[in-house]
């Protein structure tokens, strides 16, 4: 897990990160947004023992990183917004070196290296010296790199940076796969659209500090308020808005057109399950069943940023 507590980083007169508390849970993706100059990849840098913090702590996998730092880094992945690749290398031989570096027996190390090709999609690239890699590619060796030693921990800022669609795609199923996998990863993304795809939490900086925390559920709650069900029967009924509003997680006035309603929610993922399980058990002919919210993007503007970094 990652565990932040009062982390404050200053550069001679300018506080770069000020008084900053996070703490992300082992499977879960956690989209670190703010605009620029907000202190993001400072925080990161500070996590990694890059940058001496002023004051605070910074527990990673349960490993104090100002106490024990060799061991700290033992259990975290970085990747860089720009990542410094060997461009004299092919690209299995840049992952064969790292693969090394990491103790990885050589008898596996070309089982290992293909596979983790494979994985980012650059099994074509084989024999491809990265100095002719696009900056997407390039991106996508590092990732590759970063996962070689199977951290623990992942901080990964801009890694979508540069990609194609497919390398999109990609990256998105790689993050889930990790989080299943009960990873605990913080990505620093200025691709909104895509991280509500697949972050479980949100952290959003401004200047410095943090201005809201949590799941993706916890955090629309306390910004945007209730979401809202969109719910299509086959067979609509008056009876049907009394059953809706005798749930305790509906929040508001239902809104009935035609076949379709409209139902202010304020429960979890996990209630909307229960309340579809219900309406099925009680023969109620179900068209189609949504959940209606703003993305990311609405969340970080109506917290007040203005600016995607």
């Amino acid at each position: 897990m990652i565990r932040l507590r009062n982390l404050r980083v200053d550069y001679d007169d300018l506080c770069a990160v000020r008084d900053l508390s996070l703490e992300v849970d082992p499977g879960e993706i956690c989209g670190l947004i703010g605009p620029n100059g907000a202190g993001k990849t400072t925080t990161m840098r500070a996590m990694l023992g890059l940058i001496e913090p002023t004051y605070g702590e910074v527990e990673l996998a349960g490993i104090d990183m100002r106490e024990r730092p060799r061991d700290a880094c033992r259990v975290v992945g970085f990747m860089p917004d720009f990542p410094p690749l060997y461009d004299d290398l092919y690209c299995w031989e840049f992952l064969d070196l790292f693969a090394a570096s990491y103790s990885v027996p050589k008898p596996r190390r070309r089982d290992v290296v293909e596979r983790h090709l494979d994985l980012v999609g650059l099994t074509e690239k084989h024999n491809t010296p990265a100095v002719e890699l696009s900056r997407g590619m390039r991106q996508r060796l590092m990732l590759a790199k970063t996962l070689l030693s199977e951290p623990q921990v992942l901080l990964l800022d801009e890694p979508a940076s540069g990609m194609d669609p497919q390398g999109r795609i990609d990256l998105k199923n790689i993050l889930k796969q990790l989080g299943v996998a009960g990873k605990t990863v913080l990505i620093s993304s200025h691709i909104l659209a895509e991280m509500t795809e697949f972050c479980t939490s949100v952290a959003i900086m401004e200047r410095g500090q943090m201005v809201v925390s949590g799941t993706i559920d916890q955090v629309h709650a306390q910004v945007m308020g209730a979401s809202v069900l969109v719910v299509e029967v086959l067979y609509p009924s008056d009876e049907l808005c009394e059953l809706f509003a005798s749930r305790p997680s509906v929040v508001g006035p239902i809104e009935r057109n035609g076949d379709t309603f409209e139902i202010p929610y304020g429960g979890s993922r996990e209630q909307a399950s229960v309340l579809l399980a219900e309406l099925v058990r009680s023969g109620v002919q179900v068209a189609s069943f949504s959940r209606r919210r703003q993305g990311l993007e609405e969340l970080f503007l109506k917290v007040g940023a203005k600016e995607l970094s």
